[in-house]
């Protein structure tokens, strides 16, 4: 029963002693003196910003590409104890002695050494001799640039290595196809395929070319496999499904956990949230949270409530008004009614509160109990500080003659009547009986007499002139236009007037 024990317990390992050589000068050649210099070198001013933003799990948003590529650095920099307080202000400013510059730079010199023998590997399979394989290797290995973006925070060797890694975990799965299909090594390498292309786009949108090339070739490939009268149609739609659960299924969703990930790192307010939804604001610690914890849900006959408009972009505005009119004649010749002037604003304001009145009655408080305004009902906006109805007519707007000037009315008794009754239709509504709600709700404002919607028409075109402050203009546009959601708004701030004072 023992009698194992009678002889000595082998291990016998094949190394490829090229490939361990490659290993270490690729990690010697990127990792030596990693720290210097001990400054900001070019892009890494850029990145790490959102490094130090992820130390402090402030939320941002980098319009040049995912998140994934960030997360990395900045796990490097959680790796080394930073704390995000750094000023990345500058190229060439010395770092503190807090930042670890040693580990912020360290996740990317190993992506770029490991390129060396993903590389030598990748000719290998590809049927090239070691010889040229070593070659090639050595070529990576020494090219000045590559070693250069290696050393330094920077994406582009962790871009490279994802891309590296997927082309050759897609070639040993395509060499194990011929004789081992479904075999343990055929589906490690046919997922790590997967996972690599999903990191590669997730690291830049560059990577993306390559994944599109690996799924054309994957493609090509599963083509020839039709024909192959060896194969069962039960087969082949094993192959499929294997395929497509690998190349589409996990790397669609892992590229959608790194936002997922990303959100869940970052739940504090910060600069980047304001061109979010109001509703995705108030999610976040502090910022719009802070303002609109404990405000009323419900809008009722008499709130007091600030309208953003839901586009916001490439800038978040509310709507405004304020004590200026329009010009009598505008620079083209072009008349005006002369009106309260009605824009979009960018800034938070006390110009951007207005009063939901309800047309039959005088009150501009919210009765006791509240009367919430539902989907349909027929509602005036007055502002709050000047007290005049919002309006629109059959007046052309100062920068879009095809759409009605939205104005706030002045009775000039000139024959010109007031037209301030509004429809507020709610656009993500479950029923027809919906109530209007602060930040939940996206609703409409269809003008009752010119059926004409409130827009923010600034995202579009220019801004005011001088006589407006620059600010965005507002129109009331027809709806056969179009939709456009620059013609939505949900209300963001919110508080049920009790007194005319208030």
């Amino acid at each position: 029963m023992l009698g194992f024990l009678k002889n000595p317990v082998v291990i016998t390992a094949e190394i490829n002693m090229n490939l361990v050589a490659l290993i270490v000068m690729g990690l010697i050649s990127r990792l030596w003196g990693l720290s210097y210099p001990r400054a900001v070198v070019f892009d890494e001013v850029y990145y790490g910003q959102f490094v130090s933003l992820y130390m402090k799990r402030i939320f941002f948003v980098d319009d040049s590409g995912p998140p994934f590529g960030h997360m990395l650095l900045a796990l490097g920099g959680y790796l080394g104890g930073f704390d995000g307080n750094f000023l990345w202000n500058r190229i060439g400013a010395e770092y503190s002695m807090n930042v670890p510059v040693w580990s912020l730079r360290l996740l990317p010199a190993l992506a770029g050494a490991l390129c060396v023998p993903l590389a030598y590997q990748i000719l290998v399979e590809l049927q090239f001799s070691h010889c040229a394989a070593l070659g090639a290797a050595l070529l990576i290995l020494l090219e000045n640039s590559l070693i250069t973006q290696s050393r330094f925070m920077l994406l582009e060797s962790i871009l490279i290595f994802f891309i590296l890694l997927a082309v050759l975990s897609y070639l040993k799965f395509y060499n194990l196809q011929r004789h081992s299909s479904f075999s343990g090594s055929w589906w490690f390498w046919l997922l790590l395929t997967g996972v690599a292309c999903s990191c590669a786009v997730g690291v830049k949108y560059m990577g993306l070319f390559t994944y599109m090339l690996l799924l054309a070739v994957a493609g090509l490939h599963f083509w020839h496999m039709i024909g192959d009268q060896n194969l069962s149609n039960v087969s082949l739609m094993c192959h499929f499904l294997a395929r497509g659960l690998a190349l589409i299924i996990i790397p669609v969703a892992m590229y959608l956990s790194f936002f997922y990930v990303h959100l869940t790192l970052l739940y504090r307010s910060g600069p980047h949230d304001q061109i979010m939804t109001s509703a995705f604001q108030a999610s976040l610690e502090g910022g719009l949270a802070r303002i609109t914890q404990g405000q009323p849900l419900e809008v009722a006959y008499g709130s007091q409530i600030t309208l953003r408009n839901v586009l916001g972009k490439p800038m978040q505005c509310w709507l405004h008004s304020h004590k200026n009119t329009y010009p009598i004649r505008y620079e083209n010749g072009r008349g005006s009614s002369h009106q309260q002037q009605v824009t979009c604003y960018p800034f938070k304001d006390v110009n951007n509160w207005w009063i939901v009145k309800d047309p039959g009655m005088q009150q501009l408080v919210v009765s006791n109990p509240p009367r919430p305004v539902r989907h349909g009902h027929i509602v005036q906006l007055v502002h709050g500080i000047t007290t005049r109805y919002l309006n629109t007519h059959d007046v052309a707007a100062p920068l879009s003659p095809h759409s009605q000037e939205v104005s706030c009315y002045i009775d000039y008794n000139i024959s010109m009547p007031a037209q301030n009754l509004w429809r507020v239709e709610i656009v993500n509504r479950e029923s027809d009986t919906d109530v209007w709600k602060t930040i939940l709700s996206e609703v409409r404002f269809v003008h009752v007499n010119t059926s004409a919607v409130l827009k923010a028409s600034g995202f579009i075109g220019a801004s005011l002139p001088e006589w407006g402050y620059r600010q965005l203009e507002v129109v009331g546009e027809k709806l056969s236009k179009g939709y456009h959601q620059s013609m939505v708004w949900n209300v963001e701030e919110h508080r049920y007037g009790k007194s005319m004072s208030q």
